[in-house]
């Protein structure tokens, strides 16, 4: 259970309580960033992980709804896929990373166009799916963002 916990509160983003979501995505950017400029970096690497978050967030989600209550805030992995999603295929760098984060951020907390409606799946897939969504979202605003007014088009990969 102690694993199961470790992921759901992405190793214990969860625990601090008010603002854990943002804390999380905040995270995964500072890693993703650190990862780039590491030149550890791959778009393969980032949809293998975005992949094996998404069936562990609905696997460890399941699970610990049963003592945690349904949708609990401590379960912060959601947030962790939706960054992930929001930034696959894309250029990674601080403008990407930062509109990015404001634009899942703004369909996470507000869930326009459907994204509530997506909560109400059962168990760890209601957690994980209104986040999947709120990432795809935001992934086209900032592909069409890339595409239209960065000029550095390049991928990096």
């Amino acid at each position: 259970m102690l694993i199961y916990k470790g992921i759901a509160t992405f190793f214990g983003i969860g625990y601090i309580g008010k603002g854990s979501g943002t804390v999380a995505s905040i995270a995964f950017c500072l890693l993703l960033y650190v990862i780039v400029s590491s030149n550890l970096f791959t778009q393969t690497g980032l949809v293998v992980f975005t992949l094996i978050s998404f069936v562990a967030g609905v696997f460890v989600s399941s699970k610990l709804e049963t003592i945690w209550g349904e949708d609990s805030k401590m379960i912060v992995i959601d947030e962790v896929l939706g960054m992930a999603v929001t930034m696959l295929f894309l250029p990674v760098n601080i403008i990407t990373l930062s509109l990015g984060l404001l634009l899942f951020r703004y369909f996470d907390i507000f869930k326009p166009l459907f994204i509530r409606r997506t909560e109400k799946l059962k168990a760890g897939w209601g957690v994980m799916v209104d986040d999947l969504v709120a990432g795809i979202y935001s992934n086209i605003i900032l592909q069409l963002f890339v595409y239209f007014f960065y000029k550095s088009h390049a991928v990096i990969s």
